[in-house]
């Protein structure tokens, strides 16, 4: 017996077409390659997945919870492991754990959780997304605005050294409270940098990208919108082809059409993606919770606060696969890229993550024809069982 493992499906998407009667090879933690039923080795472990189809596994660059847990009011490796394992539930093998705005005093502590996490190898950790503070007031959305605040050389100095000593970090600001500057030497230390939570003009915006902002947070929500005469953070986005955006698929943060007609204007190369912006439901049966001492209601799919602000999203990203594919009409490959090699890609780890190629880390999801969760598989070894 080798240490390869094969596993075969009735079909399997490697990010680009569909081998059909097939099987991964996996060495390790990698994916060696996908082969026909006939050349399987015969001195490997095998698991057989006989009328189900095999995806790249979810990759999701804002979860602010899962399981119960949401980062921040937790921040320990621990917890971000049960957030890892709610979301991987439901097909996401890599997701960045996010804060969103809090005091100095726990975005330390967040950050110590992603050094521990990484340290002990936590499975479907990809590293952290800071959401805030350095928003605009004007577009906070369900932020604290008591904790909302200009970025400081102290601040950029702890982001900048999270990076060089633990790996990915992405981070969400406003040209409201964050200079080009800024942006620039964030995004020279490999930091991803991010524009969300503004009400700046698209000309400002430009001048973000400029500097090395390669990304929109939750495109069209709480942002400036697109007008005839301001085309504002979402036209920007639009409008330039370097920059990536996030798109929380529900159906409440974003109407169906509006999906559409965004997908058919960006332009290439950047492309729109799927985040989920989950919160700690996931996974729970849980009908409120607090955030920052405010009460936040789930109902009928949606978490708000009491004056109806959206506060997050009670979605997995599985469901908003389906969301993409049947409610907005788009190809079953389409939807399954926008939660996979799109975001890969928009992180800068395209070339390790969200396909099934040679190389790659064995991240996959099985299936069901109906599109129902069957089982997760991280760095090549499986992980969830209903």
């Amino acid at each position: 017996m080798t240490n390869s493992t094969v596993v075969s499906a009735a079909r399997i998407f490697d990010g680009i077409r569909w081998h059909d009667n097939s099987a991964i090879l996996i060495k390790n933690d990698r994916i060696d390659r996908i082969v026909e039923i006939e050349e399987v080795p015969r001195d490997c472990r095998r698991e057989d997945y006989d009328g189900q189809l095999i995806a790249p596994g979810f990759v999701d660059l804002q979860v602010n919870g899962g399981g119960g847990v949401r980062f921040g009011d937790e921040t320990s490796a621990e917890a971000i492991r049960a957030i890892t394992a709610a979301h991987a539930c439901f097909g996401t093998t890599k997701l960045l754990p996010t804060l969103i705005t809090d005091t100095p005093e726990v975005t330390t502590r967040a950050l110590e959780g992603g050094r521990e996490a990484r340290a002990k190898g936590i499975p479907g950790f990809l590293g952290l997304h800071l959401e805030g503070p350095h928003l605009s007031l004007e577009r906070k959305g369900a932020h604290n605005p008591s904790f909302i605040r200009p970025m400081a050389d102290a601040d950029l100095k702890l982001i900048c050294a999270y990076r060089r000593e633990n790996g990915f970090i992405l981070t969400t600001v406003a040209p409201e409270n964050v200079t080009t500057k800024q942006v620039s030497a964030l995004a020279k230390e490999g930091v991803v940098v991010s524009i969300g939570h503004s009400n700046a003009t698209a000309a400002t915006v430009a001048t973000y990208f400029d500097a090395g902002a390669s990304m929109v947070t939750h495109l069209f929500n709480a942002m400036s919108p697109l007008g005839n005469r301001q085309p504002g953070v979402v036209g920007a986005a639009l409008d330039d082809g370097r920059v990536h955006a996030g798109l929380i698929a529900d159906g409440i943060h974003v109407d169906p059409t509006t999906i559409r007609v965004a997908l058919r204007a960006k332009l290439s190369p950047g492309q729109i993606f799927l985040v989920t912006d989950a919160m700690q439901t996931i996974g729970t049966s849980l009908k409120s919770f607090e955030l920052n001492g405010r009460v936040i209601h789930r109902s009928a799919g949606s978490l708000t606060l009491d004056d109806d602000t959206l506060a997050g999203a009670d979605i997995d990203m599985l469901a908003s696969i389906r969301f993409i594919h049947s409610v907005v009409g788009l190809p079953l490959e389409t939807a399954i890229s926008m939660a996979t090699s799109a975001p890969a890609k928009a992180a800068g780890v395209g070339g390790y993550l969200g396909s099934l190629r040679p190389d790659y880390v064995a991240d996959f999801v099985v299936l069901s024809r109906e599109l129902n969760h069957v089982d997760t598989w991280i760095d090549g070894k499986k992980v969830t069982h209903p």
